[in-house]
């Protein structure tokens, strides 16, 4: 059975400060199927309530918190929201992609993470922006690869990605061919389009500049997660650009 596609509840932060219900009975009304949470300690067992009551899934969680002192109540959170899928989304300096020494300090602070989380029945993920990518490092007879590549061979089997494809085309990176070398390390796509610039707001994925059927191809078994980061216009336009990603996603699963 396909997954439903998901939609990162980032995108709709600030409707859901003014009514939490209704935005998520707003985004089921539209046809997604799933939510992504982004602040996995925001009373996860009302959003895991309303979800289920919507008949929603909750494809995995956003968990910076991971990061800090104790990870114990953060993954009994990610548990409470019925998922087994904790990702990293910052947090980590940029600046630890640009040394290899850096790599490797990430790769075993992530790899650490993965066996606490291990005993609680969850996997650790980690979400890219564009300063993984941009870094670049000669890698021998495969030629200069992006910091995401390097970082992928240290770390733990347990560790997946979740890739942002709309940032690693920002960073530079040729995005299914990406994803083709990361293979079954991805395990979540965050599907955004736009003019592929930093500052630019997003628009409904299928009217930027992303090659989205290609980006699916080189990913076919990862969960699809739409996001903006920004909207032009109001709210209302928003979800109207959130209907016009799930319609043309739909379209191209059924071509």
């Amino acid at each position: 059975m396909p997954r439903p596609l998901s939609v990162q509840l980032y995108t709709v932060r600030d409707q859901l400060v003014a009514d939490r219900e209704g935005t998520l009975r707003r985004l089921a009304g539209l046809g997604y199927g799933a939510v992504e949470a982004y602040d996995v300690l925001d009373d996860p067992k009302g959003l895991r309530r309303i979800a289920d009551d919507l008949g929603l899934a909750v494809s995995g969680t956003h968990a910076g918190q991971l990061l800090g002192p104790d990870p114990g109540p953060v993954l009994d959170a990610v548990a409470t929201l019925g998922t087994d899928l904790a990702i990293v989304p910052a947090g980590i300096p940029p600046e630890e992609f640009t040394s290899r020494d850096g790599l490797a300090r990430t790769a075993d602070r992530l790899n650490s993470l993965a066996d606490v989380a291990a005993r609680h029945g969850i996997r650790i993920g980690y979400h890219n922006h564009w300063w993984e990518i941009e870094p670049r490092f000669d890698d021998g007879g495969a030629g200069l690869l992006h910091a995401v590549d390097l970082l992928a061979g240290l770390l733990d089997s347990a560790v997946f990605l979740e890739v942002d494809t709309y940032w690693a085309a920002v960073g530079g990176a040729d995005v299914p061919a990406l994803l083709r070398r990361l293979g079954d390390r991805v395990r979540a796509l965050h599907l955004k389009d736009g003019p592929g610039t930093k500052e630019d707001p997003n628009v409904a994925v299928g009217g930027g500049t992303m090659p989205v059927p290609e980006i699916l191809a080189a990913a076919p078994d990862a969960w699809r997660i739409v996001e903006f980061d920004s909207c032009a216009g109001d709210g209302d336009t928003l979800f109207d650009e959130l209907a016009a990603s799930r319609a043309y996603l739909t379209s191209l699963a059924a071509a």
